[in-house]
């Protein structure tokens, strides 16, 4: 069954989404981050993909305190991103509470770091993020999705999948807060590639029966935001992934 992860994405203290990664397309939303994750686990939701713009765009995290908030608060486990790039970053997020880390631009600027990662911490709980402008060419995005690599996705994930990596978060950032469903064919090929891989599918959903289909597919897990915060995606409508085996 597929895992559904929401996200709750920080700037400057405040919940927003952008649309395709464009920050003057942001969007702040009324919530609190403490609120919406007591939300999220009132309904059953185990993870939750907190992600620190702030961080993504300085190159180091920032908003360690609202990890802190949510891993001190709820028995949710937090899956922490944006900015991580030296032992310090990750021994610091997990020391607030952080179940997970995911990672990408350390990943494309160094890549020996973070295989070292996967070693150190374990493979269980390092995540890969690796994102797309074009899923036709297919080269990796970084620092908050506004640098472009010369790395082709598939050399990237095989690079790190030939050193233990289980987890890969890849996002199709054109579908990225527009609300027009998953690149499915995308994932497929993925799938298809690294058959191995667990793969996060992040960006376009717009509502449960995209999720049915991500799961019909055998991705491992979906992670959401926009549709919920637009009310598209209603928490109870998620009742069926939920349920455990």
């Amino acid at each position: 069954m597929i895992q559904v992860i929401p996200s709750i994405a920080i700037r400057q203290n405040k919940v927003v989404k952008m649309r395709k990664g464009d920050i003057s397309s942001e969007k702040i939303y009324d919530e609190n981050p403490l609120d919406l994750a007591k939300r999220f686990e009132d309904h059953g939701i185990e993870v939750v993909h907190l992600v620190d713009l702030d961080g993504a765009e300085r190159g180091s995290p920032k908003n360690y305190q609202v990890v802190e908030t949510i891993a001190g608060h709820t028995n949710l486990k937090v899956d922490f991103t944006g900015g991580i790039s030296t032992d310090g970053d990750v021994g610091k997020a997990f020391e607030s509470g952080a179940a997970y880390i995911t990672a990408s631009s350390v990943a494309v600027a160094h890549p020996e770091i973070f295989s070292q990662w996967i070693i150190s911490y374990g493979r269980e709980k390092m995540t890969l993020g690796a994102d797309v402008t074009d899923i036709k060419s297919k080269i990796v995005a970084y620092r908050g999705w506004q640098k472009k690599s010369e790395i082709h996705l598939f050399d990237h994930l095989q690079y790190f999948h030939d050193r233990g990596l289980k987890y890969a978060k890849c996002t199709d950032i054109s579908r990225d807060g527009v609300l027009e469903g998953p690149a499915f064919e995308f994932y497929q090929e993925l799938i298809d590639k690294f058959p191995d891989l667990k793969i996060l599918a992040s960006g376009g959903v717009r509502g449960v029966d995209d999720i049915k289909r991500l799961n019909d597919m055998g991705i491992f897990a979906v992670i959401f935001g926009k549709s919920y915060y637009e009310g598209l995606l209603n928490l109870k409508d998620l009742k069926s992934f939920l349920i455990k085996s």
